[in-house]
């Protein structure tokens, strides 16, 4: 499991040399610290913490993101979940996108990380209360394709950029939206 966390602590020292929010400089060093400390830190059964993939799917002219109505959360949320052992984090934000919204034409921006966050999971049916360390990828998709809602949420919708904080108001969105916008310009 050791050799698998490689391509996973290259992505996070990578992100982590870049210019970075304070706040999420702090997650993105706390994200270290985990990895190099739990050598299953991709599987569901470190109930501690695990690692994360999620998609930030945006249009092309990155003025809309695609968002989910998280059933199990009850939040409107980005794309993504379990690396369930996968090392490729990216390859988990697109696998997800596709399976959470039936889109099939996928295009991953960049294999770097978008934006890194930690946030607290609420126990649930057994499961102890625990970490989400979640890598989030860039991901463009075409809006005119149809969406097919899973069983994970409520419903999806794209979203204008400017919209997003009526929905989830949360830093972590909000973040995501200013690294969106001045990515466009």
């Amino acid at each position: 499991m050791d050799r698998d966390r490689a391509p996973v602590r290259q992505l996070l020292h990578a992100h982590a040399a870049r210019a970075l929010e304070p706040h999420e400089a702090a997650m993105t060093e706390a994200t270290i610290r985990f990895v190099a400390d739990h050598a299953d830190c991709l599987l569901r059964s470190q109930l501690s913490g695990h690692l994360t993939g999620s998609a930030w799917v945006v249009n092309a002219g990155r003025t809309r993101t695609l968002l989910t109505h998280h059933r199990k959360l009850d939040l409107w949320l980005q794309l993504g979940g379990h690396a369930d052992g996968d090392p490729d984090l990216a390859a988990v934000a697109l696998r997800e996108a596709r399976e959470e919204s039936g889109l099939t034409r996928l295009r991953l921006v960049s294999p770097a990380i978008f934006d890194l966050d930690r946030h607290w999971i609420p126990e649930r049916k057994g499961v102890p209360a625990h970490w989400h360390f979640d890598l989030r990828f860039l991901i463009e998709a075409d809006p005119g394709e149809p969406l097919v809602v899973s069983d994970e949420s409520h419903d999806l919708a794209w979203v204008e950029l400017d919209r997003v904080a009526t929905l989830n108001p949360e830093e972590s969105l909000a973040r995501m939206v200013r690294k969106t916008q001045a990515f466009a310009r």
